[in-house]
């Protein structure tokens, strides 16, 4: 089977044309996702169009086009439900009809979380285990679930979705959701610069003059002895704990898939994360796999490939 695949993110898409689980031809660039969605989705079927001329395959050949997005969808009908301030005009926007009409391909669309785990299910940290949750760390924070060998979804597309949208903190920042204290507002790129701006340590750190302010740099920077860097790290290992336990809690996983851009500093999250769980989650029957992602910036493209090869079979 081959298939184009998208992995649009809030920060960086992702595009790919993959055969047979193998990726033949990718590419990156910025999401620019202040842009009209009408504006965006033009680029990308030139991009899809480009990877097919590089790999010398006819889009005729192409059995049709996996995509992962960052928000809630409508997998069945091929829309976007909610555009949380990323890419103008798409909320609504028929994509299954845009890629027939624009590409002649049939859509497999699914929410970008859920296309991660998907990937890492059949060709990464997941195989051979049939009851998984993965959190996704980065721009924003991203979950899905599968349960006794089944993607979840729910009857509405967000079951297992929005793990990132579970309350750590009573009463605590404003999500884009409209809730309060979601461990997305607690603790993502997305929030970072305010994040840091409300730390009283922040005038005298080094984090002010980063010329990226990201997780790396507090990574970095709190190993290097930085106040406000070592509370920001603490306080980020803290919030994502507290979800992990959450997700543990709610979907009864025998493993648990860490992914995303900020896993760059895997080495400081995951035993944090196997520390606190080990200490906090409810779980008698035994203990919670704590695993990083094995296919790093390829889950949700790989994971695109699966949702086209799922949607060709049903």
């Amino acid at each position: 089977m081959i298939a184009l695949t998208g992995d649009i993110g809030g920060s960086r898409i992702k595009l790919a044309l993959v055969r047979d689980g193998r990726i033949l031809a990718r590419r990156i660039e910025p999401a620019h996702a202040d842009l009209p969605w009408s504006r965006r989705i033009g680029d990308l079927a030139a991009g899809w169009r480009s990877l097919c001329a590089e790999a010398g395959i006819a889009l005729t050949s192409v059995d049709g086009l996996g995509i992962g997005f960052p928000s809630l969808v409508d997998a069945a009908h091929g829309r976007i439900l909610d555009e949380w301030g990323k890419f103008p005009g798409c909320t609504g926007f028929d994509l299954g009809a845009w890629a027939r009409q624009t590409l002649g391909l049939r859509l497999a669309l699914d929410n970008d979380a859920r296309a991660a785990l998907l990937g890492e299910w059949r060709q990464g940290a997941g195989i051979g285990c049939d009851n998984l949750v993965m959190i996704t760390l980065g721009t924003g924070i991203g979950t899905a679930v599968v349960m006794e060998g089944r993607l979840v979804r729910g009857g509405h597309g967000q079951a297992g979705s929005l793990g990132g949208h579970l309350t750590v903190r009573h009463g605590g920042r404003r999500c884009v959701c409209n809730n309060l204290g979601c461990a997305e507002a607690e603790a993502s790129t997305a929030v970072l610069h305010e994040l840091v701006r409300t730390r009283p340590e922040f005038a005298h750190s080094a984090l002010a003059g980063v010329d990226a302010l990201d997780y790396a740099a507090v990574f970095r920077l709190a190993a290097e002895g930085d106040a406000c860097a070592i509370a920001l790290r603490d306080h980020s290992l803290s919030v994502w704990s507290a979800a992990v336990v959450n997700l543990i809690h709610a979907y009864d996983p025998d493993r648990l898939i860490v992914g995303g851009g900020i896993m760059g500093s895997a080495g400081h999250i995951l035993p944090a994360l196997r520390q606190y769980v080990d200490a906090h989650a409810h779980t008698s029957w035994g203990r919670v796999e704590i695993v990083p992602g094995a296919l790093g910036d390829d889950a949700a493209l790989l994971g695109g490939y699966w949702l086209v090869g799922e949607n060709t079979s049903a």
